[in-house]
């Protein structure tokens, strides 16, 4: 049985494709082709050790999947609409029973399977999972497993995906012409980021994921052999077969990183470099104007014919890069290119197009920005400033083996100030953790002006001396990130970045922030019949429910109500202290709270729904210590609201928990929040 049990699945990963777009060519429907094609798995699994393993076992499993295909047309009740239907199909299939030779058209088949699998009406990780499931014959487990996620996400991810191609009808056909190049250059952009995550994990402790990497190679060489006249796809193919040739050479004997120039080339894989250039010869052959995947692999081209890494033609790449940069002006491009360009131009042209780059906010958290700014500083003879971006990009990155590697770098590099020199003073990180740890703050400020001081310490570092911060630099990172925010936002973060500033007696640290002035009209409240229909519906959890009664009888802020503690409830009087605010309510909100509480006698009133990752763990206040979850967020309570209340919006974008506040005439019989004046009366 185990014998047979491998048997099965070495076929099932070499035939799956297949059969799962046979079958959608019949039934149309993905998510059903797949079943069936798990049911004929399971026919093999039963009748193969007694029957023994057939001649041709994928003709087995494909026969048997369009027999339950067929099976199910025809029990279906839409049968009177799919008799005719139904009918050529067993007429084929009886064919091919009488005739072996026959040949179906798979190959069409297969790549209408890639293109649905890889439609933009999906989300790009969606997408790839789909592809890896359907394409790969990858099960949740392995798919979660290369992308550091859990099975339960992933099962989750591949059934949205199948029920969005339900929902918006996605036919299983192949694109007309005039759709072909998006559809083509979605199916590309799926393989590529399947086989980056491989290539350079974005996260967990190792650089590498090489079974993506094979994946996504047998993926693009199977797309090349379905659409042989497409530049691009062979394109893709050379840039990957050449970028995979690099992999033995890219880590060293503890899996630290090796950056290309310090390479040992003789360890490069020289069959994938053979295949890559064979590659590159047909996209050439194919013709047309050359796209961003020919012009990366005819970059990835001039790195394999250097045999050394002097002899790399630096000048060519950059030109290369130039061309790409004008067809595709992503600001990842445009780093690549600062790369090549300090490579060929000198570190300054390098660095001038860089520090171009700093305010995009999509760099923003891009942990190669500081870390390729940092080589042309150190180049530049400038060692202060490149240990310092090393440091931040080391803090920036996700990947256990990128952030040892950079932090190693950050260490090479002397301190400022050198050996006996004079320190530097405290350092931007030290300084906000003592600023917020003050005991003046309490929770909700502490929150508030901790998404500044995350921003501040992400985009210049925690190492940056606290001497050295500028308005300038201050002014750029709050524009970065807040520029095209409402006025309150901009405010906010302002008024953190003022407080910060008078406390570590830089009280200039604010000049470059104008407050910007904002006339907040205040959103009409529900009416008594949206109100009735929340409060009636059976499918709205009892959190929600009582979250929301109590924002509409107390017409306290969202804020106020989610900083609420258990220990500070006064169930008798219908009343909790929420610092010098009293927060009072009334029957509806009375009846839930005590089934709400469970017994718990301490802790966040409203918690979420799970207890919190090992990455940013909440802080004390804002941790249940009897259930180990965490405070309920603003963001996640307004999310949940919204699409409880979609049914409610004439335009399906759902309310803001805002809406929950009484209207002015019913302002006066809400209990409200009251200030704290002398006793508590």
């Amino acid at each position: 049985m185990p014998d047979i049990s491998r048997t099965v699945d070495a076929v099932w990963k070499l035939e799956s494709a297949k059969i799962i777009a046979t079958l959608t060519r019949l039934v149309h429907d993905v998510g059903l082709a797949e079943e069936l094609a798990q049911d004929a798995l399971v026919a093999a699994l039963e009748q193969w050790p007694d029957a023994g393993v057939p001649d041709n076992p994928g003709a087995w499993l494909t026969t048997t999947a369009k027999r339950r295909a067929v099976d199910h047309i025809r029990r279906s009740r839409l049968l009177a609409d799919k008799q005719g239907r139904l009918a050529r199909e067993r007429a084929d299939l009886e064919e091919q029973q009488e005739g072996p030779d026959r040949q179906e058209p798979e190959q069409d088949d297969v790549l209408r399977l890639m293109f649905l699998s890889c439609h933009p009406v999906l989300p790009t990780r969606d997408r790839a999972a789909l592809t890896l499931r359907l394409l790969g014959g990858l099960t949740a487990e392995e798919i979660a497993r290369a992308f550091l996620l859990t099975a339960a996400a992933v099962t989750r991810s591949i059934a949205d995906a199948k029920r969005t191609l339900a929902e918006h009808r996605v036919p299983f056909d192949l694109p007309e012409d005039s759709e072909l190049p998006e559809r083509l250059s979605s199916v590309l952009e799926v393989i590529y980021l399947i086989f980056n995550e491989g290539y350079s994990a974005t996260s967990g402790d190792d650089l590498m994921r090489p079974g993506l990497c094979l994946e996504a190679l047998r993926l693009g060489r199977l797309l090349a052999e379905l659409a042989p006249r497409e530049a691009e796809v062979h394109g893709l193919v050379a840039l990957m077969e050449i970028q995979a040739s690099r992999a033995a050479a890219r880590t060293g004997p503890a899996g630290e990183p090796v950056q290309l120039h310090e390479q040992n080339r003789g360890r490069w894989d020289r069959l994938l470099v053979r295949r890559g250039f064979t590659a590159m010869l047909r996209a050439r052959e194919a013709g047309g104007v050359p796209g961003p995947y020919v012009l990366q692999a005819a970059i990835a081209v001039c790195h394999a014919q250097a045999r050394t890494a002097e002899e790399t033609d630096w000048v060519q790449i950059a030109a290369l890069y130039g061309a790409l940069a004008r067809l595709l002006p992503t600001a990842v491009v445009q780093l690549n290119r600062a790369v090549a360009l300090g490579m060929a131009h000198g570190p300054q042209a390098g660095l001038d197009l860089v520090d171009s780059l700093v305010a995009d906010p999509v760099l923003r958290d891009y942990h190669l920005l500081p870390s390729v700014r940092g080589d042309l500083l150190l180049r530049l003879g400038r060692g202060p400033e490149a240990r310092l971006e090393f440091l931040r990009a080391a803090a920036l990155a996700r990947n256990a083996a990128e952030r040892a590697f950079l932090n190693r770098r950050a260490q090479e590099v002397p301190a400022p100030g050198g050996p006996g020199g004079q320190p530097p003073g405290p350092a931007l990180g030290g300084a906000a953790e003592a600023f917020l740890a003050r005991a003046d703050l309490d929770a909700a400020t502490v929150r508030s002006y901790g998404q500044t001081m995350r921003r501040l310490r992400l985009d210049l570092g925690d190492a940056a001396p606290l001497s050295g911060l500028t308005a300038g630099e201050v002014a750029r990172v709050c524009t970065a990130a807040w520029g095209g925010a409402a006025a309150g936002t901009w405010n906010r973060h302002r008024s953190a970045v003022r407080s910060f500033g008078a406390w570590a007696g830089l009280d200039d640290l604010a000049a470059g922030l104008e407050r910007r002035p904002g006339t907040r009209l205040r959103a009409p409240a529900l009416d008594p019949v949206r109100l009735d229909a929340l409060w009636e519906d059976p499918e709205v959890p009892l959190r929600e429910r009582t979250l929301w009664r109590l924002l509409h009888e107390s017409a306290a802020g969202v804020k106020t109500v989610l900083s609420l503690n258990v220990e500070d409830l006064d169930l008798e009087d219908r009343r909790a202290r929420a610092g010098r605010t009293w927060v009072s309510w009334r029957s509806g909100t009375a009846r839930l709270l005590p089934p709400l509480l469970a017994g718990r006698t301490r802790g966040p009133l409203f918690l979420s729904e799970r207890r919190p990752g090992p990455a940013r763990p909440p802080g004390p206040a804002d941790l249940c210590p009897e259930t180990g979850r965490r405070r309920l967020s603003y963001e996640r309570a307004e999310y949940l609201f919204k699409q409880a209340t979609r049914p409610l919006d004439p335009a399906h974008e759902g309310y803001t928990l805002r809406r929950l506040k009484p209207g002015p005439r019913d302002r006066d019989t809400a209990q409200g929040s009251r200030r704290l004046q002398g006793e508590d009366a």
